[in-house]
């Protein structure tokens, strides 16, 4: 009982002052059914020595990116996170800081925010950004939310290039909210189909959302999207789940985007078993009273000192209840000082020749993957640091001949739609040396064989 400290006498005394006679007699509104009629399926209980020993043992069991070669993208990408990162996180006054209500007390944590919402405009080309979201999936789902507000429109256009997550999210926030999905089928070369856009684009479209680059990699043209977008009134928002490519490719905001959304785990957060993320959120000025979240704005105090505010809290339950234009209850603080301090310690330079790495080694490993025999690309529009690739044989076979290896290979794309069995997405960030890229290539071949 040393986790369960009730006694016998403790639960009876409980049952009675609630007025019932057993623990079944408690539970009696969940129907019998739905009950575990057995006991829990645990192994006996050991000791604290034993116990931890067991867990070691269960954790020696688990591949890493550092254990073996990491093929991995797809929303969570393997990028070098400097020392300073987690030791500037560690101190106190950052990882016990709470929601800065007081600003008088709240001046440290109050300008981080502001810092990362200027880097976040900044990368993103956008006027404004929020102090962070849970991750890319509910940033996107609260960017339709937006673009419903803003436009009062009913249907939600989603490229099928968007992150299946992204969408299944996007999906599960508007279920009960009598909005329309449609989703726009991709072109051959792996981009949204503007043919397939045009028929589907009227004065009922609240926003259409595109991944940029999308989750097979590709590039869409969003200068383009954004025209036929803004001819019928809709808003046109980009979902970015590896944030590293905007260090190359034009902003969303040179190209029309009105509502910038991504994930940023890639600067600075480790991968950690998928989480915890960073969502980032960034609009045009002119529809700032519809972001969700929370803003951390700059003023002068009576002295005409520099300080910083907590300026627009859409949410908060004291004060827009009802009226609130989300459920986002918090930002990801801590996680939003990695992402500005992981941006600052690379300046705008280090984040171009980042992204230049990654670039040029997923090209080069585009280049020797397709020149194996059975293998090939499925799409010929320009991508950034992952790709599909087009297997002779089951992906999931082909992975598991990898993991052999000790490579972790890819994403079989069979896991979000049945029909791509036999394709393999590959992501190559600048963790993969030459040598790494060779050794896969050469793995490959043999798998072919």
């Amino acid at each position: 009982m040393r986790y369960l400290p009730h006694t016998d006498d403790d639960i009876r005394q409980m049952l009675e002052a609630i007025g019932v006679s057993s623990v079944d007699e408690l539970f009696s509104a969940i129907p019998a059914a739905d009950r575990l009629q057995r006991p829990l399926d645990l192994p006996p209980a050991l000791s604290e020595p034993d116990l931890l020993r067991e867990l070691d043992r269960l954790a020696e069991l688990n591949t890493s990116s550092t254990r073996a070669l990491s093929f991995l993208g797809g929303g969570a990408y393997n990028h070098f996170i400097p020392a300073a990162v987690d030791h500037l996180i560690s101190r106190s006054e950052f990882y016990t800081a709470y929601t800065p209500y007081q600003p008088e007390i709240s001046q440290g944590t109050l300008q981080a925010i502001f810092e990362y919402q200027t880097l976040i405009c900044q990368l993103t080309g956008m006027d404004v950004a929020n102090a962070s979201m849970y991750d890319g999936a509910s940033a996107t789902a609260e960017a339709a939310l937006m673009a419903v507000r803003a436009t009062r429109r009913s249907k939600l256009l989603l490229s099928a290039g968007l992150h299946p997550e992204y969408r299944q999210t996007v999906s599960s926030y508007c279920r009960y909210l009598g909005l329309e999905l449609v989703e726009v089928t991709l072109a051959a070369d792996g981009r949204t189909d503007l043919a397939a856009l045009s028929p589907v684009l009227d004065t009922t479209v609240a926003a259409v959302i595109v991944g940029y680059p999308n989750f097979y990699g590709v590039i869409e043209p969003l200068a383009d999207l954004a025209d036929k977008a803004h001819a019928c009134g809709a808003m046109l928002v980009s979902a970015t789940a590896e944030p590293v490519s905007l260090g190359l490719l034009k902003s969303p905001g040179e190209l029309g985007v009105d509502i910038a959304v991504g994930e940023g785990q890639s600067f600075g957060l480790p991968v950690a078993y998928g989480g915890p993320g960073v969502g980032f959120f960034a609009a045009r000025k002119k529809a700032v009273r519809s972001m969700p979240g929370r803003l951390i704005g700059e003023t002068l105090d009576k002295n005409g000192e520099r300080g910083f505010v907590l300026t627009l809290a859409t949410r908060e339950q004291h004060i827009r209840r009802e009226k609130a234009t989300s459920n986002i209850c918090s930002n990801q603080g801590l996680c939003a000082l990695m992402v500005a301090i992981y941006l600052a310690l690379l300046g705008k330079q280090g984040i171009r020749e980042l992204a230049e790495q990654n670039l040029a080694k997923a090209e080069y490993a585009k280049r020797q993957i397709a020149s194996l025999p059975g293998f090939s690309l499925p799409h010929q529009a320009p991508t950034f640091n992952e790709f599909v690739v087009a297997t002779p044989r089951p992906a999931a076979e082909l992975l598991r001949t990898l993991e052999a290896d000790n490579i972790l290979g890819g994403i079989d794309l069979a896991r979000f739609d049945a029909a791509d069995a036999n394709r393999l997405l590959v992501c190559v960030t600048e963790q993969n040396s030459r040598d790494d890229i060779d050794r896969l290539v050469a793995a490959l071949k043999g798998g072919a064989a």
